[in-house]
């Protein structure tokens, strides 16, 4: 029998700032003094107390400070220029309208902006910024349902008694290799935060239609059950055709629902997918085997991508291109380390999908073994590299050298993949047989 559980409110931190700009558009308590303020204010910290000013008056507390909505029926907060896509291609500012409480904190020197909501709330915003609200009812359901089980998933591991036993470390470094992985136990002062690290959350004006608060009203409490725990439900933009591992992605720990999936109704044919072969895995990346993901449908891809994310037209395979001195100098700037002149990139472990998860770069002045995914990812883009799942190409006129990085897929691989999602959509499936697809082992169940 499934526990029922109690849902708390939960804390996400949308950005921070030197000073922020808000605007109040209903009246908001400004915690235990009782005072009342509304209207545009801009938030600073000096000597570990926050300021708020109007351009009239200038108001001080201890932190945090929590401003609470006088009637919450009718009240919301505006941030402005908040920064989305952060280190992504496509970062830019944005004004975002929220519901809920506005808690302001102190962290690195800086003001940080947290809403404070209740989690079908928060939902609600979720999937519609994750993709378009017009996506089909059956793959906004399955989003509904994963989002949802993500999030509580982590709030349980963060609050669980034995959080708190040995130091949870995502950085390990010697002289000839560093591993580092990226993931929420990065927010020590909030749950989530509201970019692509965590889920994008982008307030009220992403909850734009009556199909969205109907799709989260129809899924409510539902989350994917593993046993009596709630799943580590991930997901991403394009697996390229094969799922990854949890363990290859974030810390050692297996997950029986995150194992490789064939995003296919069956395998394809003509490939191997026995990736310590090099044949094997160049001719997965240069080939465009079936896979659901394997799109190039406009009314799909229109309906799962906001504006931003249609900007990336090549996903499911791609490449780039680098001259070697650009390369080094990336590198280099990328990692903080001075390799010299990069000589090779030579993968030394890939994950089931084909990710490299272990990549050494060899150079003039050093060579090191760089991993995981996104540190592989982080240190051979600007931003960040398509995905890690990538063969390299060197190539020399005797002039000049140059590395062509050929690819597959867009995201780090582990659980729900977006677009094959939309695809089974399109097609028909329902939202518990695209969870059943992605997250193998798992049961769908109510839980509140």
């Amino acid at each position: 029998m499934t526990v029922k559980r109690q849902i708390p409110e939960i804390q996400v931190g949308i950005f921070s700032g030197e000073e922020l700009t808000l605007t109040l558009n209903k009246p908001f308590r400004t915690g235990s003094d009782g005072r009342t303020i509304y209207g545009r204010w801009k938030a600073a910290c000096a000597n570990n107390r926050i300021s708020l000013n109007n351009g009239e008056i200038t108001l001080e507390f201890r932190e945090p400070v929590l401003l609470s909505p006088v009637d919450s029926r009718v009240s919301s907060f505006i941030l402005h220029d908040v920064v989305i896509g952060v280190n992504f291609h496509w970062q830019r500012k944005e004004d975002q309208v929220f519901s809920g409480n506005l808690k302001l904190i102190i962290e690195h020197g800086k003001v940080t902006a947290v809403n404070v909501l209740p989690v079908d709330d928060y939902l609600t915003s979720v999937i519609s910024s994750e993709m378009k609200a017009t996506a089909s009812v059956e793959f906004l359901k399955a989003h509904s349902v994963i989002s949802r089980s993500w999030l509580l998933a982590q709030i349980e591991k963060s609050r669980s008694p034995g959080k708190s036993k040995g130091k949870y470390q995502t950085h390990f470094r010697t002289d000839t290799e560093i591993v580092h992985w990226y993931d929420r136990e990065d927010h020590k002062k909030y749950d989530v935060c509201a970019d692509d690290h965590c889920q994008r959350y982008k307030g009220m004006r992403r909850a734009s239609t009556p199909v969205v608060v109907k799709v989260v009203k129809d899924t409510i409490g539902e989350v994917l059950l593993y046993g009596d725990a709630i799943c580590d439900a991930r997901y991403y933009k394009c697996c390229g055709g094969l799922t990854e591992l949890f363990e290859n992605v974030w810390e050692p720990v297996n997950h029986p629902y995150l194992q490789r999936v064939i995003d296919n109704p069956a395998a394809p044919e003509g490939y191997s997918l026995g990736f310590d072969e090099q044949r094997n895995i160049e001719k997965w990346i240069h080939g465009k085997p079936d896979s659901f993901c394997n799109t190039s449908d406009k009314k799909v891809l229109s309906q799962v991508l906001n504006d931003y994310d249609l900007e990336t037209k090549n996903f499911f395979r791609w490449k780039v291109k680098y001259k070697q001195d650009e390369l080094s100098d990336l590198v280099k700037t990328r990692t903080g380390i001075d390799f010299g002149m990069v000589t090779a990139l030579v993968p030394m472990e890939r994950g089931a999908s084909g990710r490299i998860i272990r990549l050494k770069i060899e150079g003039t002045l050093k060579t090191m073994i760089i991993g995981k995914e996104l540190e592989i990812r982080k240190s051979l883009s600007k931003s960040h590299l398509y995905s890690s799942c990538f063969i390299v190409e060197k190539t020399s006129n005797g002039k000049e050298t140059t590395f062509v990085l050929h690819g597959a897929g867009w995201g780090h691989g582990v659980g729900l993949c977006q677009i094959g999602a939309a695809v089974m959509g399109s097609k028909g499936y329902k939202y518990n047989e695209i969870l059943e697809h992605y997250f193998r082992g798992s049961k769908l169940e109510k839980i509140y």
